[in-house]
């Protein structure tokens, strides 16, 4: 693989974030609470209104961008005052997959998570996305017990409906972390 850089995208980046997002959710329809109908239409507010709820990151190689991420921070979880940022709306290129992309942009998540003095990273996964759960795995993501139906917005949640599982990435204090690289 080429050169990797991952970095945080500016308000001013919102059309190469909604060019990104447009383009994992028409690839990518079922790892995603949206669909593509929906955000296509989107306003210019609207895109702009979602780059200031999140931090958005972009991975980008010799042939432009490769990989999109989103970290926020949340409420803790309950019994717990631990505070936690939150992964979100990860996608890689599929050309791209198994070479380490996604790796790269959780450990930038991760930074960020850290700096916002988050001591858990949560990510959701849909129960029946196996490379995701495996990816999560293997990073050191753990399942945990919490799980919600996974439906577009808009839409009255059914037992057909898919359901995400939480999973939750101790950030640790050794600056030798993978977990506490930064971008």
């Amino acid at each position: 693989m080429t050169e990797l850089t991952v970095r945080v995208l500016t308000d001013d980046d919102w059309e190469l974030y909604r060019t990104i997002r447009l383009a994992a959710l028409k690839e990518s329809p079922d790892a995603f609470a949206a669909t593509y109908d929906e955000e296509r239409d989107f306003s210019d507010d609207l895109w702009h209104e979602r780059m200031a709820r999140a931090t958005r990151l972009v991975a980008e190689g010799a042939d432009g961008p490769l990989a999109v991420a989103s970290v926020r921070a949340q409420a803790p979880r309950d019994g717990t005052d631990d505070a936690m940022a939150e992964l979100f709306g990860i996608w890689v290129r599929p050309e791209h997959r198994g070479q380490h992309v996604a790796v790269e942009l959780v450990r930038a998540a991760s930074g960020i998570a850290r700096s916002m003095d988050c001591r858990h990273l949560s990510y959701w996964v849909g129960t029946d996305n196996g490379p995701a759960v495996a990816f999560a795995s293997s990073y050191g993501f753990r399942v945990t017990d919490t799980r919600r139906p996974m439906v577009a917005r808009g839409h009255q949640p059914t037992e057909e409906d898919d359901d995400e599982m939480m999973m939750i990435l101790p950030l640790a204090d050794d600056p030798g972390s993978v977990a506490s690289t930064s971008v």
